[in-house]
C-alpha cells in the first residue's frame, strides 16, 4: 500500500511537471510588445483620435476594465459565463451540459466554453473539432495559471469580434453608437453584449431587428441582477447605429506620436477632443477664401502643464492639393517679426533699455544693411511699446546692432529656441526680420514664456513625457513684454482705459519675406496658442501677411477655447513705473526740466532707466552746452563773439530724428541760428539743400486734371540719398541724380531728403 501511494505520489508529480515543461514549451500567445497590433490614439478624456488597424486591417481599442461601464461587464458575464469567477479556465458542468445537447439535438446547441475558452480561441483560432475544442481547453488553463481574473476579461473587452473590422468593446460602441464603452446604457451594454455569438448576422448598422431580438433575449437573462422595471424600460430603447467611420480627430498628430511609441497598442495623449474639433472646424470655415495650394496649421499648448490641447499639421486632410499629409507643426519655416518681442525682452534683461527707450523709425544704414518698414513708411521718434506694438522693422534692427546678432541668437538657443542659420552662415541682422528658420512647435514652445515668469517649455504630447524647461527671459522682462504686446504698457492702460487687459490676450503677427509664411503668435492666462498660414512648398502668396490672415484665426480659436478677460495681474518686485524724459531716455525726477523734450510713462526693469542709444551719426555726448549772445539770443562761439556770452545746457535727439521732429519740438532741441560774427558755422542740416521746389509752394494740376509730376533733386551731399514724403520712403538716387514723384492726392504735403550722415532738407509743398 506504501509503494502505491509513493507511486502514485510521484506519478501526479511527474505529471505536473510535465504539464510545467509543456507550459514553458508551448506557451499560449499573450500578445507581446513585438506583436503586429492595432493602435489607436486616444484624446486626454479617451476619445479616440484615429486608429491603426493591424495587418488584417482590423479596428481595435483596447482598454482597462475601470473604463467599460459595469453594465456590460454584467451582461457579459450573464450571457457568457456566469461562473467566469468561480473556475479555472474550464467549467465541466457546462462542458457536459454542451456534450448532452449535442447528443440529444444532433447539432452543437452550445458550445460550453467558458469566457477564458473564448479569449484563447481569440488568442489563437483553432478549428471547430474535438481536438481544436481540447487545445482551446488547454490554452485556457495556460492564461489562468498567468494571468488574473481581470486580465483575462480586460483581453475578451479588447478583443471580442464586433463586426466587419471592429473588435473589442470600446471600437463597437464609438462605431456603432457614437459614445465610450464608459457611457452605455442598460440596452446598449446587452446588444454589444451578444454581439460576438453572430458578429456578422447581428451588426446593428445592417440588421437592426435581428440585432433587437437577440439584445432582449440577454435582457432576459439580467432581469435577476437588473430587476424587471430596468429591463422594461431597456427593451424600449431603440435600436439605431451609425455608419461605421474610422475616427479622424487630430490625424498627423496621431500618426506622429504612433511612429513616436511603435508597438503601443494604445496610446494616451494630452490632446482635448473639444478643443481639437472647435479648432479643425475654424480652420475648416477659411478653406472658402484660401487659395487651392494653401494650408494652415495651428497648436494649442496649455501653460501649466505645457500639454498640447490642439495639434492641427494641415488645413484639410483631405485635401492633397493643399499638401495634407505635410505637417508644418514641424515644418520649419522664417518667422517673420514673431522674435521681436524676445529681442526687446533679453534688451531689458541687458539693461540696455525700458518700455520708452526713444528709438529711430526712419532710413538707416547698419554697415550697409538698410532695413525697411513692412508698409515703406517711417514714423521718425517711436518708444520701445511703440516699435514693438507696431512691429516697425528699423528700430528693431537698431536695438539688434546694440545687443549684437550672435549674442541673441545663443540667448534663444540657450532658452530652448532652436533656430537654423543658412548653410555656413552667422548671424547677422537679419536675423530679427526673418533670417533664420524655426517650427510653429518650437515658437509656441518659446512663447509660453511669457505667460509662466520667463520660462520657456517644450510642447508635451503625452503625460508620460517629460516636462523640459529652460529660463528665456527674467520674470520681469517676461512681465513687460507680454504687458506691452496686450495692454500697450502704461501708456496703454492710460489711454484704452485698460481695453488691452480685459481682452486678455497678448499676440504677436509675423510675415516672411514675399508673403510666404504668415504667423501669429498669442498668450492668455491658460493657453499659448500659435497659427501658421502659407504653402509648404515656399510659394509666395502676395497679400497674405499675419495681421490680416493668421491674426483672426488667431482670436478665433481663443475665443472657442476660453472665455474672455482676465484677473489683472500685478507686476513682480523687478518692475516698477517711473516717468521718463525724451531724447535722454533718463528719469524724470533726474532730468531739468529745459532737457525735457517730451515726457512719457514707462516700465522700469530693476529700477534702470538706461539712457538714449548713442547717435550713430553723430559724435558727441547727448547733454552739451550752447552759446548764445546775450542781447541777441543768437547762437555764438568764444572765437567769434563779440558779446556777452550766455551758457545754456541742451539735450541733442538723435542726428537722424531731427528731421521729424514737431514745431514745438525742434524750438526746444535745436539751438537758434548762428550770429553774424560767427556766420562760417552751419548747422548739422545746413550742407544738404533740396532744389527746384520752394517751401510753400502750390502745385496745381495741368490741364485735364493729370496728377502733378516733380523732379526731386538735391545737393550738398556725395553720398545716396533718401527720399520721403509724408514720412513715407519714395526712392533712393544717386548723388547729383534727381526723382521723378507723382503727387496724386491733393493737400499738403512734406517731402524730405537724407543722406547717410544725418544731413537733411525738408520742403512742404501744396498740391491743387
Amino acid at each position: 500500500m506504501k509503494l502505491s501511494r509513493r507511486g502514485l505520489r510521484w506519478a501526479l508529480a511527474a505529471l505536473l511537471g510535465a504539464l510545467l515543461i509543456a507550459d514553458r514549451l508551448a506557451p499560449p500567445p499573450l500578445p507581446g510588445r513585438d506583436t503586429a497590433r492595432a493602435q489607436v490614439v486616444l484624446a486626454r478624456d479617451g476619445t479616440p483620435l484615429r486608429a491603426f488597424p493591424d495587418r488584417s486591417h482590423v479596428w481595435r481599442h483596447p482598454l482597462r476594465l475601470d473604463e467599460v461601464s459595469p453594465r456590460y461587464v454584467d451582461a457579459v458575464l450573464a450571457y457568457e459565463d456566469r461562473f467566469f469567477y468561480w473556475h479555472f479556465g474550464i467549467n465541466p458542468v457546462a462542458l457536459l451540459r454542451a456534450a448532452g445537447q449535442w447528443l440529444w439535438h444532433g447539432r452543437i446547441v452550445s458550445g460550453g466554453s467558458t469566457l477564458t475558452m473564448q479569449v484563447a480561441r481569440l488568442l489563437e483560432p483553432v478549428p471547430r473539432t474535438p481536438a481544436g475544442k481540447l487545445r482551446q481547453m488547454l490554452r485556457a488553463v495556460q492564461l489562468e495559471l498567468r494571468l488574473s481574473k481581470r486580465e483575462i476579461l480586460e483581453l475578451y473587452l479588447s478583443y471580442a469580434p464586433m463586426g466587419g473590422v471592429l473588435e473589442g468593446v470600446e471600437a463597437a460602441s464609438r462605431a456603432y453608437l457614437g459614445k465610450p464603452a464608459a457611457s452605455l446604457s442598460h440596452g446598449d451594454a446587452a446588444l454589444l453584449a451578444v454581439l460576438p455569438q453572430a458578429p456578422s448576422r447581428l451588426r446593428p448598422d445592417r440588421y437592426p431587428a435581428a440585432a433587437r431580438a437577440a439584445r432582449d433575449k440577454v435582457l432576459d437573462r439580467l432581469i435577476p441582477r437588473w430587476g424587471a422595471a430596468t429591463v422594461a424600460d431597456a427593451r424600449q430603447e431603440a435600436v439605431i447605429a451609425q455608419t461605421v467611420r474610422e475616427p479622424l480627430l487630430a490625424p498627423l498628430f496621431a500618426e506622429r506620436v504612433r511612429k513616436l511609441h511603435p508597438g503601443v497598442a494604445r496610446i494616451e495623449t494630452t490632446l482635448d477632443a473639444a478643443t481639437q474639433n472647435s479648432v479643425e472646424q475654424l480652420l475648416g470655415s477659411r478653406l472658402g477664401v484660401l487659395p487651392p495650394r494653401v494650408s494652415m496649421a495651428a497648436l494649442v499648448v496649455d501653460n501649466a502643464t505645457l500639454e498640447v490641447r490642439a495639434y492641427a499639421g494641415s488645413a484639410d486632410f483631405s485635401d492633397n492639393q493643399r499638401f495634407a499629409h505635410v505637417d508644418m507643426v514641424l515644418g520649419r519655416r522664417s518667422p517673420g517679426s514673431t522674435l521681436k518681442p524676445f529681442l526687446y525682452g533679453l534688451a531689458f534683461d541687458e539693461g540696455l533699455i525700458h518700455s520708452e527707450s526713444l528709438l529711430s523709425d526712419v532710413p538707416q544704414s547698419f554697415g550697409g544693411y538698410q532695413p525697411g518698414n513692412f508698409q515703406a513708411s517711417f514714423s521718425g521718434p517711436v518708444g520701445v511699446t511703440e516699435a514693438l506694438q507696431r512691429s516697425l522693422n528699423v528700430p528693431a534692427v537698431e536695438v539688434l546692432d546694440r545687443l549684437g546678432p550672435q549674442r541673441f541668437v545663443g540667448l534663444l538657443r540657450a532658452g530652448g529656441l532652436k533656430l537654423d542659420l543658412p548653410r555656413d552662415a552667422q548671424p547677422n541682422l537679419s536675423v530679427i526680420l526673418g533670417g533664420v528658420a524655426v517650427s510653429l512647435e518650437d515658437l509656441v514652445g518659446a512663447y509660453t514664456a511669457f505667460a509662466r515668469g520667463g520660462v520657456a517649455g517644450r510642447p508635451r504630447y503625452t503625460t508620460t513625457s517629460p516636462v523640459e524647461e529652460r529660463r528665456m527671459l527674467s520674470e520681469g522682462a517676461a512681465f513687460i513684454i507680454r504687458d506691452l504686446l496686450e495692454a500697450g504698457g502704461p501708456v496703454g492702460r492710460q489711454v484704452e482705459a485698460g481695453v488691452g487687459v480685459r481682452r486678455g490676450i497678448a499676440w504677436k503677427t509675423g510675415t516672411s519675406f514675399g508673403f510666404r509664411d504668415a504667423w501669429a503668435i498669442g498668450v492668455s492666462d491658460r493657453h499659448t496658442v500659435g497659427v501658421w498660414v502659407g504653402r509648404p512648398d515656399g510659394t509666395p502668396n502676395p497679400g497674405f501677411f499675419g495681421a490680416n490672415i493668421a491674426a483672426p484665426l488667431l482670436v478665433d480659436i481663443f475665443s472657442a477655447i476660453e472665455a474672455p478677460g482676465r484677473v489683472d495681474r500685478p507686476p513682480p518686485a523687478s518692475v516698477s513705473q517711473a516717468r521718463i524724459c525724451w531724447p535722454l531716455g533718463l528719469r524724470s525726477a533726474d532730468t531739468p526740466a529745459e532737457l525735457c523734450h517730451q515726457e512719457r510713462s514707462a516700465w522700469l526693469l530693476n529700477g534702470a532707466a538706461p539712457p538714449t542709444f548713442p547717435d550713430r551719426l553723430r559724435s558727441g555726448a547727448a547733454r552739451y552746452t550752447d552759446y548764445r549772445d546775450a542781447s541777441s539770443g543768437l547762437r555764438v562761439r568764444a572765437a567769434c563773439a563779440s558779446g556777452e556770452m550766455l551758457a545754456v545746457d541742451m539735450a541733442r535727439w538723435p542726428a537722424a530724428l531731427e528731421p521729424w521732429l514737431d514745431a514745438t519740438t525742434r524750438s526746444r532741441a535745436l539751438p537758434p541760428p548762428w550770429s553774424a560774427e560767427c556766420g562760417q558755422a552751419q548747422a548739422p542740416g545746413d550742407g544738404l539743400k533740396i532744389v527746384g521746389v520752394a517751401r510753400g509752394e502750390t502745385i496745381r494740376r495741368a490741364a485735364g486734371g493729370a496728377a502733378p509730376l516733380l523732379r526731386l533733386e538735391a545737393r550738398g551731399s556725395r553720398q545716396s540719398l533718401i527720399w520721403l514724403v509724408d514720412g513715407r520712403q519714395v526712392g533712393r538716387t544717386a548723388p547729383g541724380k534727381a526723382l521723378q514723384q507723382r503727387f496724386a492726392e491733393p493737400g499738403r504735403h512734406t517731402i524730405t531728403v537724407m543722406d547717410d550722415s544725418g544731413r537733411y532738407d525738408r520742403v512742404e509743398i501744396s498740391v491743387q
